[in-house]
């Protein structure tokens, strides 16, 4: 018989941190999680989820003026704020109630708590005080966004978290930071009629994804009217009776309602007993975790967010499955990283797969890139202006295909079935030889068969 009183407690209700429970407990394993906010973790209750939702809510201004092109009368249209976010906050509890229906169902504990690490086997339940042991423990809190407290007025801002939360639709917005949230919640909230600034200290937005891409997206959204100020930063916030108004480096004063800060975000480690466990953490707060996410303690492992590795929920999950292959099944199973599609729900979207041309043109001696840029077919009656933009990077020795790129309508939902093709190591002649399907933008992915030009070296040719 056990001594401990769980044989796993999982600290963080997150998608990582249920998987692991569930999965757990259906083995027959006694288990236990703790989650003190809501449980779902960011993706479904403050982050991708929601977020998704309000892109839905954003694009309709567009779709009632692209209807008129194909012979449609629409009538006045308006929008109600307050309406979304009540949908929102219901279909979130729907989600949620699910998340707890599948612990249940395993037989696994929930406690809604803030726990927190005593020493390697034992844990704390802040809500009662009570203090409980296991065999083993899973960190999954994930990250909160960065509050950038240095930055004078920082209290006055907004995150990605309260937006879902605001009493009222703003009618300005200026937005710090010029990653995806930063990037996504632009477009949110201009195609929702908010006058939108972005302010990126970087010279180009979306740092991390390929140029093409980045610039296209750019001049996409600047022409829809929002305004872009990259090589500056916000110096300090003050609030007045009109509003907020913010001293940049490089444009002067600017004036909004609500100013966002969206400047990454940090590893949610603060006071959760780690020292106390000796649990070894990185100069940015993120639990380090071996290549099967254990911790230098033997018994705790970590997943997700916390572990400063991939920030995407899907990977947590998978990170999850592999704990339990590893811990559970006698099956050491490394967390596979490599190839992970990724999109960002701008307007227009961004879809990915593998290394931008940048990347790979240092990974390889010459590269076959394969361009195109186009006006899809909907944009014709519309009226639109807007174009898709798509990539393939090709290795020229082995013909594979290590990147793919898309900009445009429905790009998030190409760059997942890329990912499978790319993960299966599909050659650019496996992609000459597949039949197009017609009339489709994806169907230019199979039609590029000459490179549009070379690279060798890191050299354009």
């Amino acid at each position: 018989m056990s001594s401990y009183d769980y044989d796993l407690f999982v600290i963080g209700g997150g998608s990582g941190g249920v998987r692991a429970a569930r999965v757990a407990a259906s083995l027959g394993k006694k288990v236990a999680i703790a989650e003190e906010y809501r449980y779902g973790g960011t993706c479904v209750i403050r982050g991708c989820v929601p977020k998704k939702l309000f892109v839905y809510a954003s694009q309709f201004h567009e779709h009632f003026e692209d209807a008129a092109g194909f012979g449609w009368t629409v009538g006045r249209s308006s929008f109600d704020w307050k309406k979304l976010v009540a949908a929102k906050d219901a279909e979130i509890a729907r989600l949620e109630g699910l998340y707890k229906k599948g612990l249940a169902g395993a037989n696994a504990e929930i406690l809604e708590t803030r726990a927190e690490l005593v020493d390697a086997h034992s844990v704390r339940l802040v809500k009662t005080g009570q203090t409980v042991t296991a065999k083993t423990i899973v960190i999954a809190t994930g990250g909160r966004p960065n509050p950038h407290v240095a930055l004078p007025g920082h209290e006055l801002c907004i995150s990605s978290n309260d937006a879902f939360h605001l009493e009222e639709l703003p009618k300005s917005i200026v937005i710090a930071g010029g990653g995806y949230i930063a990037v996504e919640f632009a477009n949110i909230f201009h195609g929702l009629g908010v006058a939108t600034t972005l302010i990126y200290r970087g010279a180009e937005i979306l740092s991390r994804f390929d140029e093409d891409l980045r610039r296209g997206l750019h001049e996409a959204m600047v022409a829809k009217g929002i305004r872009i100020l990259c090589h500056d930063t916000l110096q300090q916030l003050s609030k007045t009776d009109d509003g907020l108004v913010l001293e940049t480096l490089n444009s002067g004063t600017l004036q909004a309602d609500v100013v966002m800060l969206a400047l990454g975000r940090d590893p949610n480690t603060e006071g959760l007993g780690l020292e106390a466990a000796g649990v070894a953490i990185d100069e940015r707060g993120a639990i380090i975790v071996d290549d099967y996410s254990r911790t230098n303690v033997e018994n705790i492992y970590a997943l997700g967010d916390v572990t400063n590795r991939v920030q995407l929920t899907p990977v947590a999950i998978h990170e999850a499955m592999c704990f339990i292959e590893t811990e559970y099944k006698n099956n050491p199973t490394r967390p596979d990283h490599d190839l992970i599609p990724t999109a960002v729900f701008s307007q227009p979207e961004i879809g990915t797969v593998g290394l931008s041309e940048e990347e790979a043109g240092k990974r390889y001696g010459e590269l076959e890139v394969y361009r195109a840029q186009f006006r899809p077919l909907k944009a014709t009656l519309s009226g639109r202006s807007e174009r898709m933009i798509m990539k393939l990077i090709v290795d020229a020795a082995s013909r594979k295909v290590v990147g793919a790129h898309i900009l445009g309508h429905d790009a998030g939902e190409m760059a997942q079935l890329l990912g499978v093709t790319l993960k299966a190591g599909c050659t650019k002649d496996d992609f000459d030889r597949t039949m197009a399907l017609h009339p489709t933008a994806a169907e230019e992915l199979v039609t590029m068969y000459a490179p549009s030009y070379r690279i060798r070296d890191g050299q354009r040719l």
